[in-house]
């Protein structure tokens, strides 16, 4: 094997790779040999099919399993040569079968790292803040664990319900007088004054008395996230089964053994750790932008165009994810595609930069991700998901994106190497937290279970 280097731009190379004849002949033995130990045909014992009838039967798929071995062979081969790494995806260009007799030609481009001189990061000097926890953020946190395992009772009366109370009702909807398929529910508990729907639908459920039905017209937003339905005015015919409200179980100890604690000291302990570790994450978060962004201000070099395409599409994810929640799209912003990439454009060129600079100091240090720290990432993520562990690893391989996993944990690692040799200094919380740092603790686990009705 031959090859020739061609700098495309600073960042982006591209490779000639010449393979010889017997190389390839030499590929496709090797994979005619695998087929012929696994593959059984009818008249011949396993593994004493002649390997000629095996190449004659699955020609195609050995001949492409040995061009793909070729080239897998090469391409480590080239890298450590040229001592690079890809920064993304490498782009093949040859996809003409392998042939005996034959040389094989092919190109390979990818983008790497911009070469530069890294700015002194050893022995920084930063600032981070101190943790407080207050006293009634814990308390906060008891009273909605509280709330999330209160049991709903009947109220005394007719209602109808009024905010803080919930409301156990059927609905339906009607276009034209003809039902509207697939808004209706029956027995659906709605907590009224939490905004879980649509303010004037909320506003119809709160006419009704209990055991009576009402209806309505309302109309959803322009922007509702069921396009179906986004600007619709509908009739909405509601009945309202029952009004309750929630009984609140007492603060005591038996309180915090349904949470598997032992006495209510032990769930404020654990709702206090939860606060200090959440918040020492984020104080010592901040501490490290504040040494990225001093590190940058030191730089200047080229950016790889995969790094910034990942960016972007990473930040326009977690918009159209946030949007989601709220019920929306990305269509209620009101901008074009082209708008939204031009408004982020900054804040995910500072990402790839930031990107740039960790990745490269982590080649200095000799830094490394191993595949089992890979595969625990992508194990953790299946975990929370409930997806399948080997389909979610070969989904990142298919789409590339172990590659951008690869180098996130990378940078990652890094990041603590610069910070471990920072000199940090600790100081008192410049302003009063206010829901920064939420506690995540086992007691608030009850949180995503349904409310119990008495």
């Amino acid at each position: 094997m031959e090859y020739s280097a061609e700098d495309l731009s600073p960042v982006k190379k591209k490779i000639v790779i010449t393979t010889e004849p017997q190389e390839v002949e030499a590929a496709i033995m090797g994979a005619v040999a695998l087929y012929k130990t696994s593959v059984q045909l009818d008249g011949f014992r396993k593994g004493k099919v002649p390997a000629s009838v095996i190449e004659q039967r699955f020609r195609d798929k050995i001949y492409e399993e040995a061009r793909q071995d070729l080239i897998n062979v090469h391409i480590n081969e080239v890298m450590q040569n040229l001592d690079v790494q890809p920064l993304s995806g490498i782009n093949v260009d040859g996809a003409e079968a392998l042939e005996r007799g034959k040389g094989y030609i092919y190109s390979i481009e990818f983008e790497v790292l911009p070469t530069f001189d890294l700015p002194p990061y050893e022995g920084m000097e930063v600032e981070q803040e101190k943790v407080e926890v207050k006293e009634q953020e814990v308390a906060d946190v008891i009273e909605r664990i509280r709330r999330d395992r209160a049991q709903l009772v009947p109220v005394d009366g007719a209602g109808p319900a009024v905010d803080g109370q919930v409301a156990s009702i059927d609905f339906a909807a009607y276009e034209n007088g003809q039902p509207l398929e697939g808004v209706k529910a029956e027995n659906f508990d709605l907590a009224l004054g939490e905004h879980q729907a649509l303010e004037d639908f909320e506003a119809l459920v709160k006419t009704i008395p209990y055991g009576q039905e009402g209806e309505g017209e309302i109309r959803f937003p322009d922007d509702f996230i069921a396009k179906d339905l986004a600007g619709k005015t509908v009739t909405m015919k509601v009945k309202v089964h029952a009004v309750k409200e929630r009984k609140l179980p007492e603060l005591n100890d038996d309180l915090a053994k349904s949470l598997g604690l032992d006495n209510v000291d032990k769930l404020k302990e654990t709702i206090t750790r939860s606060y200090t570790q959440s918040r020492e994450n984020l104080n010592k978060s901040a501490a490290q932008k504040t040494m990225l962004d001093r590190l940058l201000k030191m730089v200047d070099f080229p950016l790889p165009e995969s790094l910034l395409d990942i960016q972007m599409r990473t930040l326009l994810t977690d918009l159209k994810a946030r949007l989601e929640r709220q019920g929306k799209g990305l269509e209620s912003l009101g901008k074009s595609p082209e708008e939204l990439r031009k408004e982020m454009l900054p804040q995910a060129e500072e990402l790839a930069r930031i990107q740039v600079l960790l990745l490269s100091i982590a080649k200095k240090e000799g830094l490394e991700v191993s595949d089992q720290e890979v595969n625990t990432h992508i194990y953790q993520e299946s975990l929370r998901s409930g997806e399948d562990f080997k389909a979610l690893r070969e989904s990142y391989e298919r789409s590339g994106l172990i590659f951008v996993l690869r180098d996130r944990l990378l940078a990652d690692k890094a990041m603590d190497r610069i910070y471990a040799k920072a000199k940090v200094t600790e100081v008192e919380p410049r302003e009063p937290r206010t829901g920064d740092g939420d506690a995540e603790t086992p007691a608030e686990a009850p949180a995503e279970s349904k409310e119990e009705t008495k």
